[in-house]
């Protein structure tokens, strides 16, 4: 069994998890897992995910708006998620923020008026940033680009010219689950050009369960599946992977 796993990115307070997420949780640290971040999706999230961390001593915590809730975001938002973050010493980020394109009805402008605010939000509390983008590549870089945020692209779909833009600014890229799937050529050209110390895994469970788990709940126990895909790509140990990307989570994180 692996041990010292960082998966810098997961959702438990999902729904998904309802019926199990404490007795999930406490099991755990007994796969190998050492830390996970918790990213938001909402205000109602950010709280929620505060509160969780608070229970679990290798659990942390991100607080922030995803683009898919930027129509439906209240006007003190910022307020919300500043407060929550000054409240919890266990908050360590501003996320996961971003845009969003990939369905149609979704205001672009709100979304990046939204993603602007909080990337000059983390930028006064001295924090990094979690990103997301989806089919909006052109619009994320830009942004990104202009702001130079210290963060993470999440869940990494981008192509190898994208991933080197990223590191250029001196960011870091995490991978999911999706690593493992047969059609993840892109992805895995993509990781070929990501440097080990710029490199972090991740779940974004309960989604992108890897290979053999696909279409499954995922959870924290999966990411090895993951690690032992991008090792392979990358040429080195499992197991140094692993603990590679644990002290780059810790760094980007800031956790001693």
């Amino acid at each position: 069994m692996y041990k010292n796993i960082f998966d810098t990115h997961a959702h438990y307070t999902d729904s998904a998890f309802d019926e199990d997420r404490d007795s999930l949780l406490e099991k755990l640290p007994e796969c190998g897992i050492k830390y996970v971040t918790l990213a938001s999706s909402c205000i109602e999230d950010t709280i929620a995910n505060a509160e969780l961390a608070e229970k679990y001593d290798y659990i942390y915590a991100a607080a922030g708006v995803h683009p898919e809730y930027a129509d439906c975001c209240p006007y003190d938002y910022l307020e919300t998620v500043s407060s929550t973050i000054s409240a919890h010493k266990k908050e360590m980020a501003v996320g996961e923020i971003g845009l969003d394109y990939h369905y149609e009805g979704y205001d672009r402008d709100k979304q990046i008026k939204i993603f602007e605010e909080q990337l000059d939000l983390a930028k006064q509390l001295g924090l990094p940033v979690i990103v997301h983008s989806r089919d909006a590549v052109e619009d994320t870089m830009n942004i990104l680009k202009k702001h130079r945020p210290r963060g993470v692209v999440h869940c990494f779909s981008g192509s190898a010219e994208t991933a080197a833009e990223v590191i250029k600014l001196g960011m870091y890229i995490g991978f999911t689950g999706v690593l493992t799937f047969k059609n993840a050529k892109k992805a895995i050209k993509a990781l070929e050009n990501v440097p080990l110390d710029r490199l972090l895994l991740e779940t974004d469970c309960p989604y992108m369960s890897p290979v053999p788990f696909r279409g499954q709940r995922c959870d924290s126990s999966m990411i090895a599946y993951t690690a032992e895909k991008a090792a392979e790509v990358k040429g080195i140990a499992v197991q140094e992977l692993i603990d590679i990307t644990c002290r780059n989570g810790m760094e980007f994180y800031g956790i001693n």
